[in-house]
C-alpha cells in the first residue's frame, strides 16, 4: 500500500525529534511505498542535512513553519474583496473558538473551531498562496481583537494589547501554514491509502486536510503529547500570558479535532494515552504502540550481564559505581542526583558516580552541565589516598564518544546501578536502553517510567534525593537482587520494546485501517484512457469486512470534494 508519512521537525532530517524511529519504521516495511511530507521547524533543523532514505521512499516534500510567509499572488479587486470576505467569515469562527467567549460548552467550541479551520482550508485551496498574508493582515487582527473583547472571555484575554495581538497573529500564521501546502491533490495525499501523522500539531493538521479533501484515512501517532509540549515551550520562550492562552487553546482544540477525525490513534505509552483522552480522544479507536528501539546495539552488554549473573558473580564491588546516561537538561534533575550521591557517599565512601552525557544541544544545556560540574566540585572535593597520591573526584562527567564511553552500551555497562533522576519525562528511552543492557535501575516516578519498568526496577518519587539514595544503596548492597532485576528487565525490554515489535504493530494497524476505511477515488488512467492496474488496494474490493462499517465513519461528515 501507499502511505503518506507526515512529520514535523523530524524525519527525514538528521536533527529532529522522532527521526530515528521513523527511519526504522520505513526500513522495516520494504513492501510498502512511502511518500514523506516533512514540516521543518527551524533553520537548525535543516542545517544538519537529511538521512539517506531507502528505496521504498518515493517522494519527500518539504514545507517550512519558519521564516517569512510567501508573498500573496496578485488578484483583481473583486477577487481580493471576495477573498477578504470569505477569510473574515472563517477566521471569525476560528478566533471565537480560541477566545472562548460566551460559548455554551466544550462541544460547541470544538464545532466552531472546526468550522473556522475548514473554512480557512477551503479558502487556501480556492486561492493558493493567499492565506498567509491574510492571516497576518488587518482583518485577522480585527477579528482576533473582537473575539478577545467579546462577553464572557477570560480576563487575561480581555486585556490583550496590540503588541500581543501581533505576536499571536504571527505565531498562528506559522502554525496554520500546512493549510497552504500543495499536498492535497489526487497525485499527493489523494494517492495514499493511509495518512500517518507521526506527531500531533501541524503534522496532524496536514492529515486532517488529506482526509477532508481526499478522503484518505488518518492515523495519529504521539510519543509525546504535542499540545503539552507546546504549552511548555511557550512558557520557556517567555511569551506573554495572553498569547500563551490563545496558542494553548489552539493546540488543544486542534488535538481534539485530530483525535475525532482519526481512524486510529496510537499513543506511545499509557502516560500519553491519558493526556489524549483528556483532549477528547475516543478510547475505542486507541491502540498503544511503544516506540521500537534497536536492541542490537546493546546485545553485547546484555549478554555479558547475563553471563555474569549465571556465573554467580554477585559479590559487592570494592568501588561500587552509579551511572547516569542521557542529555544534560534541567528536566533530568542532575542536581537531585548529586545530592542523592552525597548521601550515598556517607554510607559507601568508595562509591563513584559517572555521568555519561551526550553533547550539549544548545547553550541552555551547556550552561546546565557547567552548573552541575560546579556543584559536584563543591560537594565532592578531590580526594587522595595519601600525601603522595594525586587527588581524584568521585564524580566524573564523560561525553559519550570519548575513550571512557565510545558507545552508549559501554556507558550503561560501566554502572553497577543505572539511575534515572528526571523530574519530568515522556517515554524514557535511556531507561529502556539500560534494560536492554541487563542493568538494575532506580528511576523516579515520572512520565511512562512505571509502565516501562514494570516490576523489574525500583521506582521512587521525583525530587526526593533521600529516597533516590536509599533505593540505590539497596541495590549496591544487594548484588544478587540487583542481578535478578537486571535479568528480568532485559527480558521485559526484549519482549516489548524492540524494532520488530513496533514495526509489526504498525503493519497490522495499516492493514486494519485500509480494510475498514478504503479510499474511494476515481481510477487512474493511462495514456490510452484505460484504468491503470493495481491503483486500488485489494482490501477495498473485499466482499466482507472485519466488522460492518458505513461508507464513511459515523463520527465525521463525508469528505468534501476539492474544487
Amino acid at each position: 500500500m501507499r502511505i503518506g508519512l507526515l512529520t514535523e521537525g523530524g524525519y527525514p532530517y538528521v536533527r529532529g525529534e522522532g527521526g530515528a524511529w521513523c527511519d526504522r519504521l520505513v526500513r522495516g516495511l520494504p513492501h510498502h511505498d512511502f511518500d514523506v511530507y516533512a514540516l521543518s521547524r527551524s533553520p537548525r533543523t535543516e542545517s544538519a542535512g537529511e538521512v539517506e532514505t531507502p528505496p521504498q521512499v518515493h517522494r519527500v516534500s518539504r514545507e517550512r513553519l519558519w521564516g517569512a510567509a510567501p508573498e500573496s499572488p496578485r488578484a483583481s479587486r473583486s477577487e481580493a474583496k471576495a477573498r477578504r470576505a470569505a477569510f473574515r467569515t472563517g477566521f471569525r469562527d476560528f478566533a471565537a473558538a480560541l477566545a472562548g467567549g460566551s460559548a455554551v460548552g466544550a462541544a460547541e467550541r470544538a464545532d466552531r473551531f472546526a468550522t473556522g479551520l475548514y473554512a480557512l482550508a477551503d479558502l487556501a485551496a480556492d486561492a493558493p498562496g493567499a492565506l498567509p498574508a491574510l492571516l497576518r493582515g488587518d482583518d485577522a487582527l480585527a477579528e482576533l481583537e473582537a473575539a478577545c473583547r467579546a462577553p464572557g472571555v477570560r480576563p487575561v484575554l480581555a486585556d490583550l494589547v496590540v503588541t500581543e495581538l501581533l505576536i499571536a497573529a504571527d505565531l498562528l500564521e506559522r502554525q496554520l501554514r500546512p493549510l497552504s501546502a500543495p499536498w492535497y491533490g489526487p497525485e499527493e495525499l489523494g494517492a495514499a491509502d493511509v495518512c500517518h501523522a507521526v506527531s500531533g500539531g501541524p503534522a496532524a493538521l496536514a492529515g486532517l486536510l488529506g482526509k477532508r479533501f481526499c478522503g484518505t484515512p488518518l492515523i495519529v501517532t504521539e510519543y509525546t503529547v504535542r499540545a503539552r509540549e507546546a504549552l511548555l515551550a511557550h512558557r520557556a520562550a517567555g511569551l506573554p500570558p495572553a498569547v500563551r492562552v490563545l496558542l494553548g487553546d489552539h493546540h488543544r482544540l486542534l488535538a481534539g479535532e485530530s483525535y475525532r477525525q482519526a481512524a486510529l490513534i496510537t499513543p506511545g505509552s499509557t502516560h500519553v494515552r491519558r493526556w489524549q483522552e483528556r483532549c477528547g480522544a475516543p478510547k475505542e479507536r486507541m491502540t498503544t504502540i511503544h516506540p521500537g528501539i534497536d536492541a542490537g546495539r546493546f546485545a553485547g552488554a546484555g549478554a555479558a550481564a547475563e553471563a555474569a549473573a549465571q556465573a554467580d558473580e554477585q559479590a559487592a564491588h570494592s568501588d561500587p559505581t552509579v551511572a547516569w546516561v542521557g542529555r544534560a537538561d534541567p528536566a533530568k534533575d542532575l542536581i537531585a542526583l548529586l545530592h542523592a550521591f552525597h548521601a550515598i557517599r556517607r554510607e559507601e565512601p568508595q562509591a563513584r558516580l559517572r555521568v555519561f552525557h551526550l553533547p550539549a544541544a544548545d547553550e541552555r544545556s551547556a550552561g546546565y552541565l557547567d552548573h552541575c560540574r560546579t556543584l559536584a566540585a563543591q560537594l565532592f572535593p578531590d580526594e587522595a589516598a595519601d600525601a603522595h597520591a594525586v587527588g581524584e573526584n568521585p564524580v566524573s562527567f564523560e561525553e559519550i564518544g570519548s575513550p571512557g564511553a565510545p558507545e552508549p552500551a559501554d556507558a550503561y555497562a560501566a554502572g553497577d546501578v543505572v539511575v534515572l533522576s528526571s523530574s519530568a519525562e515522556g517515554f524514557p528511552l535511556s531507561l529502556v536502553e539500560a534494560m536492554f543492557c541487563g542493568r538494575p535501575t532506580v528511576s523516579t516516578d515520572v512520565g511512562a517510567v512505571r509502565e516501562v519498568i514494570g516490576g523489574t526496577g525500583l521506582v521512587v518519587p521525583p525530587r526526593n534525593p533521600r529516597a533516590l539514595a536509599d533505593a540505590t544503596l539497596d541495590l549496591l548492597r544487594g548484588p544478587g537482587r540487583a542481578a535478578r532485576l537486571g535479568a528480568a528487565a532485559r527480558e521485559r525490554a526484549l519482549a516489548l520494546f524492540t524494532v520488530t515489535t513496533c514495526v509489526d504493530a504498525f503493519r497490522d494497524s495499516y492493514l486494519d485501517v485500509v480494510a475498514h476505511h478504503p479510499v474511494r477515488r476515481l481510477p487512474l488512467l493511462d495514456a490510452q484512457g484505460a484504468p491503470r492496474p493495481f491503483t486500488t488496494p485489494a482490501e477495498s474490493l473485499s466482499p466482507s469486512r472485519l466488522a460492518p462499517t458505513p461508507p464513511h465513519p459515523s463520527w465525521t461528515p463525508v469528505p468534501a470534494a476539492r474544487p
